[in-house]
């Protein structure tokens, strides 16, 4: 028996989830059984009893606000412990056509891929303004950069999982889970494709972009992090030699005037360039420590991959009968 579960992470909601809830199918075809679910991000409305009020099987609610990131990943954990084969995301402000989910899981029923994403007509809505469509295609650039896949909207919170690659995913950001989970997928050697997916009329406006310097911020970081977390020796090496050269060729400055009788008036270019030629020595070193670390991180991931199976395992086997 093949089990769907539909997942949701909420906060708010209570105006958006019912119209959300009402596209969603209770029949898929391939799957025997589909299930619903809302992770509550610590809402403060009535959106956990709306969503029992409209039908949803399963709530997992948290008692404050954790964020997106967080509430997408214990809606995963949940739904392995449901026994769910194929997993798939939405979001409760009804951005994506419900119809879609078909499309979206069959790469994945078929044996093709581990993970799907849903990729948007991004050019084509109108709510998108110019700086953000900018912004999502270099944030969808740095992932495809990062993770060796070819995914035009890495940002798209509408995706599907099939069971093994949900047990292979940990998500380290509080602010959102879409770019790290596409790179994890890739640098652990899933297949990560993508289809063309349709939205809905906005009936709300986004909370994760507040504004455009917000939405800057955010994203810097975000990229920022990506580097240093799956790329560390790469960003570090990349640091340190620029700055070492840097200082390299300030040194090189001092000398030309020195020889040619004026480097007693160039001394603080010799003090910077020594100082940054420590500096870049120093940042190099620590990449191959990064890298150590980093080596460390992929096995204390195997191992928790390793436990999930057994646990999630044995939860399947139970809910199989």
């Amino acid at each position: 028996m093949i089990k769907l579960l539909i997942q949701i992470p909420c906060y708010n909601e209570e105006e958006t989830l019912p119209v959300t809830l009402s596209h969603l199918p209770r029949e898929v075809r391939g799957i025997d059984r589909v299930e619903w679910l809302v992770v509550d991000d610590g809402s403060t409305d009535n959106t956990a009893e709306l969503a029992r009020e409209n039908g949803v099987d399963h709530i997992v609610r948290f008692p404050v606000r954790r964020g997106l990131a967080k509430a997408f990943q214990a809606g995963i954990d949940a739904c392995l412990q449901l026994g769910a084969d194929i997993i798939v995301n939405t979001d409760a402000d009804n951005q994506y056509r419900a119809d879609d989910i078909p499309i979206l899981i069959s790469p994945i029923l078929r044996g093709f891929a581990d993970m799907v994403i849903g990729s948007r007509p991004i050019s084509e809505i109108r709510q998108f303004s110019s700086f953000k469509k900018i912004m999502q295609e270099v944030g969808s650039y740095v992932v495809r950069l990062v993770s060796n896949t070819d995914i035009p909207d890495a940002p798209s919170g509408f995706r599907a999982m099939s069971r093994d690659a949900a047990m292979r995913l940990n998500v380290f950001s509080s602010y959102t889970y879409t770019l790290e989970t596409i790179i994890q997928a890739g640098q652990k050697g899933m297949t990560v494709q993508s289809v063309p997916v349709r939205v809905n009329p906005q009936l709300r406006p986004s909370r994760l972009v507040t504004g455009n310097l917000s939405y800057i911020l955010r994203s810097i970081i975000t990229i920022l992090r990506i580097f240093v977390v799956y790329r560390p020796f790469r960003f570090f090496a990349s640091l340190g030699s620029a700055i070492f050269f840097t200082g390299f060729l300030l040194g090189l400055r001092f000398l030309y005037y020195y020889f040619v009788g004026e480097g007693s008036g160039k001394l603080q270019s010799l003090i910077l360039s020594s100082i940054l030629i420590g500096a870049g020595f120093q940042t190099i070193l620590a990449a191959f420590v990064v890298d150590l670390l980093s080596v460390n991180r992929k096995l204390l991931e195997d191992i928790q991959y390793r436990l999930k199976k057994i646990e999630f395992g044995h939860v399947r086997k139970v809910s199989n009968g």
